[in-house]
């Protein structure tokens, strides 16, 4: 069974997350053949830009907490999408939770139909938003993200258009993503491929100073007493210990 569905449109690869049964989340299956397909279709001279998507009501629920993926795959996957030579734009129509997050941060257009929401929900079940942070913290307003991570509480695509989540919000996600991938096709492969690497620099530089402790810290609370509580709750579909 294939997890990512693949469709090709004018030099226009679509990758889409195809687990809906579980939300998209991140299993460590997911991943992988994500990375694969990133790989693959970069290594294409004929595709112009990438379009990240999803089946379902979902884009990602974020981690498969009954398999996640190793801290350093997330790590990875997120940095591959960055250096990526080819744009890659997301096209977001559902809801977006914890990890799924840092795949649109690391995307380099993200846009979002307006019934989407959005939300950091690791504090709720005893982890921190680690790993993600490395392309969010470049590209988001740090007010707006200290509350959003600290609460856990949702927010809708205007929201996250403010915030820098996301580029841009419509009723019609795909009218909105109609100029932007016009305007990929008329840009020269080699003019964007250098442009975005002018985009990205803050951003890997974040990666090279930071990953090594973030990825310990990811793993660090995964295994912690109150994040097996948390996800036993969630799992239970019950409040955790901690909750006043």
């Amino acid at each position: 069974m294939t997890l990512i569905a693949r469709t090709r449109a004018r030099a226009v690869e679509t990758l889409s997350l195809d687990s809906p049964h579980n939300r998209n989340a991140l299993s460590a299956a997911l991943v992988g053949e994500l990375a694969d397909a990133l790989a693959a279709v970069g290594k294409d001279p004929g595709v112009r830009a990438i379009v990240l998507t999803h089946t379902g009501t979902t884009f990602s629920a974020g981690a498969d907490l009954r398999d996640p993926p190793p801290p350093e795959a997330l790590v990875a996957l997120l940095r591959q999408i960055i250096e990526l030579p080819t744009p890659v734009v997301a096209r977001v129509t559902g809801h977006v939770r914890a990890g799924g997050l840092g795949l649109l941060a690391a995307c380099d257009i993200a846009a979002a139909a307006t019934q989407a929401t959005f939300a950091f929900t690791e504090v709720r079940i005893g982890v921190a938003p680690a790993v993600i942070s490395l392309p969010l913290l470049p590209r988001t307003d740090p007010r707006a993200l200290a509350r959003y991570y600290l609460t856990g509480e949702r927010f809708d695509a205007a929201e996250a258009k403010a915030t820098g989540l996301v580029t841009t919000c419509a009723d019609d996600v795909d009218t909105a993503l109609g100029p932007i991938l016009e305007g990929l096709r008329r840009s020269a492969p080699d003019a964007l491929a250098e442009t975005k690497r002018l985009l990205t620099a803050r951003v890997l530089e974040a990666f090279d100073r930071d990953a090594a402790d973030l990825t310990a810290l990811s793993a660090r609370l995964f295994s912690s007493p109150q994040a097996r509580e948390g996800m036993t709750a969630f799992l239970e579909r019950r409040d955790p210990a901690w909750v006043v």
